[in-house]
């Protein structure tokens, strides 16, 4: 099972991003599949996630209305798409797929920054 996850950088107060996530060797369809994000000296924090029993979405306080998590089953990709970034929003963002297993894709680091 691997994930690579992709989009990061360097943005502006602001700005936006995309992430992206893409599946090898196994297929999205069949798991929930979110992303977590840790900010230096923070602890880890849900984002989003996209659940495999009904295609529901649910998003952290902190980003919804901001953050739109999105997947696309013909690549086998999941994105979050990331507006209206902050300096709070400065983290390492790291994909997940889980079922009964629970696996993860290197994290992509996101710097929102004046």
């Amino acid at each position: 099972v691997q994930l690579q996850a992709s989009g990061g950088g360097v943005v502006q107060p602001g700005g936006s991003l995309r992430l992206s996530c893409a599946a090898s060797t196994f297929s999205l369809d069949y798991y929930s599949i979110g992303w977590f994000r840790q900010a230096p000296g923070k602890e880890r924090e849900a984002v989003s996630c996209i659940s495999s029993a009904d295609g529901s979405t649910t998003y952290a306080d902190s980003v919804k209305g901001r953050f739109t998590i999105s997947r696309d089953n013909a690549k086998n990709t999941l994105y979050l798409q990331m507006n209206s970034l902050t300096p709070e929003d400065t983290a390492v963002y790291s994909c997940y797929a889980a079922d009964s297993d629970l696996f993860w894709g290197q994290g992509t680091l996101v710097t929102v920054s004046s």
